[in-house]
This record gives structure tokens, C-alpha cells and sequence, in this order.
């Protein structure tokens, strides 16, 4: 596939005057209210739609706060026919009365015209490949005709929708068919159909959208962005304000809100009960994280009052326990107490107290630190756990087998818990006994983690790197001369050229959206990927703080692309027109590319890399 090609296509197309379609969705608004007929030569649409009576169906979706979205779509012998047609259908819906369509500002218009259609055999259809059968979501859809009745999932379907799979897909559409009174399995419905004589497509779309009195052409159901540190900044501060905006009053942050459906069901507890949603300690922390920062940028003390509220509710869960005579503390949650619960408040709090100098939390981050000392075992390992339910019958884990030091492994648990110690072992001042102790015990747990882990747990990697914590705290304990070693600056370093290799580059993919994003195997879906890139941006204040001009160079210049990756998960009042309450979406930073799920670490992840990305592009210094 000549890839180049079609980018090169695609980029031409968001570069045309779209003032003929704004003409037109004019007119279908005014059509809607009035009942006058659409008459599409008063618009020169040539260079944008190119109708074929075969091919080119036309949907018109409404879309307004609160509202569930009517839809219709037809292929006629003109556009012509085939908009008014549309219109048509749409007003006989019963809920049409309900949409405000003259008010630009309330009802918004989607206008999504299909423009290529590749047979596709349904056994192929895959997300994997670049390949002609790909799903992509948002980008291509599915025509099956089945029985003679054409039924389609248009690429728009995918965003409104909230979906990123073609098993999602392809059940929407059966849906519509006599298929889903068959069975409620869906992987049994898709089996139907492929025993089913059937024709089925590949489809690609363009999209447009109205935006109070003006369109916006679209891609993936978004808008598409260019890269600048004040765009970057922008979605940061953004995503710091809807945190501290929906802090509770105990001072936990809202954890997760899924835009679509406008409520706070985590696809990962279900079946929570509503009045007992989970919640995460160590998200919960960087949140604290994200409002250190954007109080670093502003030095609004609002957001440092954010952030005490939130370690307020964090000390709250600590537990004591004695190591080596002295009392130590660690944050017990949820059952279970985790390394990395306590490594991230102790991040939390020791940024809090580099930025106030506020001393009143020194006995918890002592605590805090003894604790983490007493999780590194003799070989160095970090154990991942000191409480855990469904070992030792939850009792502390002082004396575990090997077999329960596995069980109980996590892979990134270490790594706060070692950016937590860095951060002590810089800026606490105040016990140099303890200070002493951690640095030493800290050199133990690097060489570790750096030489041993990947021999003892080779199982836990992945192709892509995703250790970002232990980036960040080689980069924080790397301001010690004494820990400039050789195997820790070649871990991140390493980690960081796997990680800018991983990642598509302008035209290897044929979305443009992809340029930036990571990738596991090349023709994953791609990963806009803000934790990772916390990382990266790491690697770059090392290779700065070490004075390597080039390596930090190369490697600042593709954190900038993969910032532009990650703009696709913002949520602003120009592309929320699908969630039903876009007020309170807005500022928000998404999981994926089509997903509308926002949780506090997604936001969190993003906002930080870009906080410490704009900090870098501004020559800022910020601890």
C-alpha cells in the first residue's frame, strides 16, 4: 500500500475551502425548521463530494445535550434526492420535536457521505494489518447486505458510539437484523453470519459537523490538531482545572467518567454499586502530581490546596509497622497494600513540599520511606506487596517464598517506589540518617531492577517499554553524581530509543492521525500514550542533565510528535457534539482515539508529560 499517497490525499483534502459545505449544512438546518427543499446546485461541492448513485450514502445525524441522536441515511439518484430524503426521515422521528434545530448553539449537525467501498471477505476483516480488509475505527466502516437489505456502520458509528473493535462493529449491525433474535451471544451472532450468505465491505467516509454558526470537517469523528506548546499547555491546564473542579470533599478526585453515557461506571468494576464506585489509591496520587504541576506553571495556590486535600485523604490510610526500632507506615487500601500505593504518595507529597516547604507531613513521608526500605529484599528486588488477601491469608509478608515473591511481583510498583525515594534522598534534609539509609539501599534496588529483572521476570516485557516510573526515577536519582552509573543512564536511554523507534512516523502508516503514536507490532492500532511518554520526556531531562545536547535533541523532537498524538484524546466544545452532557466532558482527556472514557490517570498521564513538554519547549524549571 502506498501509504505516502494516501496521506498525501488525505492531508489535501483538510487543506480545501470548505465554504460550500458550510452553504449546505446551512441550508439543511433551515430545511429541517422550514420544510424547504434542499437545493444542492446553489452550492459548488465538486471538489468535495463526488456523487455516485451506487455508492455515495449520505447520513444526517442530530445531536443535542441530553438527547439520544436520530440519524438517517439514504443513497438516491442525486444528492440532491438523497439529502432531502434525509431530511424527510428524520422529522418523522418521534423525538425530533424535542431538538432545538434552529439553535446552532444546542442542535448540532453531522453530515457523513460514504466516498469508497472495498469488498471484503468477513473472515479477513482485522485491526492488525494494513491491509485492504482493515477496521479501522473511525476511520473505515462495515456494509453487510444480507438478504437483500443493506445495513451499515458508518466510521462515525465508532465515535458516537464509543467503540474501538470490529466485534463491536459487526454486532451494531446485526442488531438490525433478523440475526439478534437468534441468539444474545454476540461471538454467536457473528458466527451466523459468516455461515450466512452474505456480501460484506470495507467503506470510508468524510464527515462534517456543525460548530455553533460555523463546520468542521472531520477525521475519526475529531478534530484533527497541529503541534504547538501553547495547544499542549492548553489541554494540560484544561485537565488540571476538570480535576480539581470534581474533587469530592473527603479529597478524592473523580475517578472516571464515561462521557457517553454520563455516569461513573468504570468498565473494569461493573458491577460496582453506585454508592460504592472503586476508587484507586495510587491514580488518586497522580492526580495530586497533575495540580503540583499546574501550579508550578501558574503559581495559582488553588491548586496547591487541590493537592493538600488529596494528601489529606491519602495519610488517612496509613498503616504502622516497625522496621529496624523505628515506626514505619504504609498506605493500606482496597485490602491490600501496595509498594506502589505508598511509593506514589510518598512522589505526592515530597513534590508538594519541594513546592511549599511545608514541613507538616515529614513524620508520614519518614514513614513512608522506612516502609519502602523494609520491601527491598536482600537481593535488591522490590517486593511488590506487603498485605495482600490472596496470600499469607493477608497477613504483613515478611517471610515469603519465592514462589510467593512472583505471585505478588508487580512490574511498575517498583519504580514509583524508587522516584519516591529519589525525591527524598534529593530534597529531605532533615534526617540525614535516613537519607544515608536510602541512598544506600537505593543503589541495592537500581542495580537490581536494572541487571537482574529482566533475567529473573524476561516475561513481564513487552516489545514496547513501558517501565516509565523507573525512567523518571533513574532521571531524579541521576541529580546524585553517585548514581550517574553507566547501566542505569543505558537502561533509560535504551527504553527510550525502543520506545521513539515503536512509534509511527509521518507517512509508515495510512492515517494521518498515527504520526507520533506507539505501537507494539507494526499495524497495531496505535497507542496515544501519555504514560509512556511521562517517560520519554524523562529520558530527555536526563540526557540534558548529562549533557548530552544531541541525544536530548532527538529526543525532545519526538516527544513533540507523540504530543500531537495524544491532542486526539482531548475533549473540548468543538468535538463533544456526541456526549450527552458536553458540558461536563469538556477539558476532559480521553483513554483512546474513539473510547469516550476518562478516568484521573488518563488525564493525569497526558497532563504531566505535556506540563514537563512545555517546560522543556520554554526553558522552564520546575523540580
Amino acid at each position: 500500500m502506498d501509504f505516502k499517497a494516501q496521506n498525501d490525499i488525505d492531508r489535501a483534502f483538510y487543506q480545501k475551502d470548505f465554504t460550500p459545505v458550510k452553504g449546505l449544512m446551512t441550508a439543511i438546518r433551515e430545511s429541517l425548521v422550514s420544510g424547504k427543499k434542499v437545493n444542492v446546485d446553489d452550492f459548488d461541492l465538486s471538489e468535495i463530494i463526488s456523487f455516485d448513485k451506487k455508492l455515495t450514502f449520505v447520513y444526517i445525524t442530530l445531536f443535542q445535550e441530553g438527547l439520544s441522536p436520530i440519524r438517517w441515511g439514504s443513497c438516491r439518484a442525486t444528492l440532491d434526492e438523497t439529502i432531502n430524503r434525509d431530511i424527510e426521515k428524520l422529522k418523522q422521528y418521534k423525538t425530533y420535536k424535542n431538538f432545538e434545530v434552529a439553535n446552532s448553539d444546542k442542535c448540532r449537525i453531522l453530515l457523513e457521505y460514504i466516498y469508497e467501498t472495498t469488498p471484503a471477505d468477513i473472515n479477513k476483516i482485522t485491526s492488525a494489518e494494513f491491509i485492504p480488509e482493515r477496521f479501522e475505527p473511525g476511520i473505515t466502516g462495515i456494509k453487510i447486505i444480507l438478504q437483500g437489505k443493506s445495513v451499515i456502520y458508518m466510521p462515525t458509528d465508532a465515535w458516537v458510539n464509543s467503540q474501538m473493535d470490529r466485534r463491536s462493529a459487526l454486532n451494531s449491525i446485526l442488531r438490525k437484523t433478523y440475526i439478534k433474535d437468534m441468539t444474545n451471544s454476540i461471538s454467536e451472532r457473528i458466527r451466523i453470519l459468516k455461515s450466512t450468505p452474505h456480501e460484506a465491505y470495507i467503506i470510508k467516509s468524510r464527515a462534517f459537523v456543525t460548530y455553533k454558526d460555523d463546520i468542521l470537517p472531520l477525521y475519526r469523528g475529531n478534530i484533527l490538531y497541529k503541534y504547538s506548546p501553547e495547544e499542549i499547555i492548553q489541554q494540560a491546564m484544561a485537565g488540571a482545572d476538570w480535576i480539581l473542579e470534581h474533587q469530592m470533599e473527603d479529597g478524592r478526585y473523580l475517578y472516571y467518567y464515561d462521557a457517553k453515557e454520563d455516569n461513573y461506571v468504570d468498565h473494569e468494576h461493573p458491577k460496582r454499586p453506585l454508592d460504592d464506585l472503586y476508587y484507586n489509591d495510587l491514580r488518586h496520587c497522580g492526580g495530586i502530581v497533575c495540580l503540583i504541576r499546574a501550579y508550578q506553571l501558574t503559581k495559582d495556590k488553588k491548586y496547591l490546596e487541590g493537592a493538600k486535600r488529596g494528601i489529606e485523604f491519602s495519610i488517612k490510610l496509613t498503616k504502622e509497622h516497625e522496621y529496624e526500632g523505628e515506626t514505619a507506615g504504609y498506605i493500606h487500601y482496597n485490602s491490600k497494600g501496595k509498594l506502589g500505593g505508598t511509593g506514589m504518595v510518598l512522589v505526592a507529597i515530597m513534590k508538594y513540599r519541594v513546592e511549599t516547604g511545608d514541613k507538616s507531613y515529614d513524620e508520614y513521608i519518614k514513614k513512608y520511606a522506612r516502609h519502602i526500605l523494609s520491601r527491598v529484599y536482600k537481593t535488591g528486588e522490590l517486593m511488590g506487596y506487603y498485605i495482600h488477601p490472596g496470600v499469607q491469608k493477608g497477613q504483613p509478608l515478611i517471610n515469603m517464598s519465592d514462589e510467593e515473591r512472583r505471585k505478588t511481583f508487580s512490574f511498575y510498583y517498583p519504580g514509583e517506589a524508587l522516584l519516591g525515594l529519589a525525591l527524598f534522598a534529593n530534597y529531605f534534609e532533615d534526617d540525614e540518617n535516613l537519607r544515608q539509609k536510602v541512598i544506600e539501599k537505593g543503589k541495592i534496588a537500581l542495580d537490581w531492577i536494572v541487571d537482574e529483572r529482566p533475567k529473573i521476570y524476561s516475561d513481564l516485557f513487552t516489545a514496547l517499554p513501558s517501565d516509565a516510573w523507573l525512567m523518571q526515577a533513574i532521571e531524579e536519582w541521576a541529580s546524585n553524581p553517585e548514581f550517574r552509573k553507566e547501566n542505569y543512564i543505558n537502561f533509560v536511554l535504551g527504553d527510550a530509543a525502543t520506545m521513539m523507534s515503536k512509534t509511527y512516523k509521518k507517512d509508515d502508516s495510512p492515517y494521518i492521525d498515527y504520526e507520533g503514536s506507539y505501537y507494539y507490532q507494526y499495524g497495531d492500532h496505535f497507542y496515544p500514550d501519555g504514560s509512556r511518554s511521562e517517560g520519554l520526556i524523562g529520558a530527555y531531562y536526563l540526557a540534558k542533565k548529562l549533557g548530552m545536547k544531541e541525544k536530548a535533541e532527538e529526543i525532545l523532537e519526538v516527544c513533540r510528535k507523540t504530543a500531537l498524538s495524544q491532542m486526539l484524546l482531548f475533549n473540548n466544545d468543538k468535538n463533544n457534539y456526541a456526549h450527552k452532557n458536553p458540558e461536563k466532558s469538556k477539558g476532559t482527556i480521553r483513554f483512546k482515539a474513539t473510547r469516550q472514557w476518562i478516568r484521573v490517570d488518563s488525564i493525569q498521564h497526558v497532563a504531566c508529560f505535556y506540563f514537563r513538554l512545555y517546560f522543556a519547549e520554554k526553558n522552564i524549571e520546575a523540580k
